[in-house]
């Protein structure tokens, strides 16, 4: 079987960012090793432990090139999808937590959806599918 495991998402600060995405995101953290050079090993997971789906790997930006792309991964599109079985419960969630959405949530024939944004502005989906998955 293949599958993607892991999606690398470069952060200024591996704790500021840890703290949004369990805080805020309900992520759990899978991980968190220090490396020889100083970086981190750092996964977290949207689900449970051993829940099927693709995990982040933070890593923090070591250059120029790197800080730049802070918070515009994908040139200002959608670059991330966080599904739910229950999206009023994580929109309301999220909302309390401080997280910011950039629309009122819709609902599509694909599913009820919000673009949200993170700590430094890369767009999300949150996203209950109509047909689960």
């Amino acid at each position: 079987m293949r599958r993607l495991a892991l999606v690398t998402l470069v952060v200024d600060d591996y704790d500021e960012a840890i703290r949004f995405y369990t805080e805020a995101l309900g992520f759990r953290l899978a991980e968190d090793t220090p490396r020889p050079d100083g970086s981190r090993w750092v996964v977290l997971e949207p689900g449970a432990a051993g829940a099927p789906g693709t995990a982040l790997l933070l890593g923090r930006a070591k250059d120029d090139a790197q800080r730049a792309r802070v918070g515009d991964q994908t040139g200002g599109r959608v670059g991330f999808f966080l599904y739910t079985d229950d999206f009023a419960r994580d929109h309301a969630r999220m909302t309390a937590a401080g997280v910011t959405f950039l629309e009122e949530p819709r609902h599509e024939p694909y599913g009820s959806v919000a673009v949200f944004q993170d700590l430094y502005g890369n767009r999300w989906d949150l996203l209950q599918p109509a047909d689960p998955r």
